[in-house]
């Protein structure tokens, strides 16, 4: 349940302002985001206004832009640095490998959120942007983190209702809970057009300290899908990534 922004601190109130820019990072107007964020117009400009004093936010003619001060921080928070730092040497082979767009995800809540992508040569439209969230039932990245959550992430999930992305997305719970059993058994997730129609993904966990703390995925056309192939490719990479954030690299 959302809280009443009359009764939200400051701090609360500011992160409201820097939220409403997803998923573009801009522009917006003032009236935009008074209104995505439930303020009056006077709270929005104040806010706004200081948090362009401390490059939070940039101003320019046409509205208002997330500031560079936040891509700044983004790109030294421990895990995502660490992992991506590991992850790339690994994500540039697949590339080579297969010439299809590679993703890397982490889960946050019940969302998998892309840290890395390497566009494809022929890459076709895809929903996924690097630091953009998708549902983790309606991913391959999402699959496979799910899989090796725990029980517990696992009922929470099938206990709600499943979002659906398009109309091959899995809705139903028990065939959910069979796919998750298939991809605990296998180590690799499949995807066909489950986020985006004409799209077909495989994905595998990686592991850091005996937990699944990202995976990996190929993103293809549903034309060009050859699990045969991509699959070894996209498990032994991952497997690369874990070997490498074990060793510390």
């Amino acid at each position: 349940m959302k809280r009443n922004p009359d009764r939200l601190s400051v701090l609360e109130k500011s992160w409201l302002v820097l939220d409403a820019f997803r998923p573009t990072g801009g522009p917006l107007r003032l009236t935009e985001v008074a209104a995505r964020c439930h303020l009056p117009k006077t709270t929005a400009f104040r806010l706004l206004t200081e948090l362009t004093e401390i490059g939070a936010v940039a101003r320019r003619d046409d509205g208002y832009y997330l500031g560079r001060r936040l891509f700044e921080l983004g790109c030294i928070v421990p895990l995502e640095r660490d992992l991506r730092h590991a992850a790339l040497p690994f994500m540039h082979d697949l590339y080579e490998a297969t010439h299809e767009t590679v993703h890397l995800g982490v889960r946050d809540g019940l969302d998998v959120v892309y840290v890395e992508k390497i566009r494809g040569q022929e890459a076709f439209a895809l929903p996924s942007r690097v630091g953009g969230r998708l549902p983790l039932t309606c991913t391959g990245i999402g699959k496979a983190l799910l899989a090796y959550s725990g029980p517990t992430l696992i009922e929470e999930v099938l206990g709600r209702p499943l979002r659906r992305l398009t109309p091959h997305s899995i809705v139903d719970p028990k065939r959910l809970e069979e796919t998750l059993g298939q991809i605990q058994a296998a180590g690799l997730a499949y995807e066909r057009e489950e986020s985006q129609l004409g799209g077909a993904c495989i994905a595998a966990p990686v592991f850091g300290d005996g937990m699944a703390i990202a995976a990996l995925s190929v993103s293809v056309p549903l034309a060009r899908f050859q699990p045969t192939r991509l699959a070894p490719a996209v498990k032994a990479a991952a497997l690369g990534i874990s070997r490498a954030l074990t060793r510390g690299i």
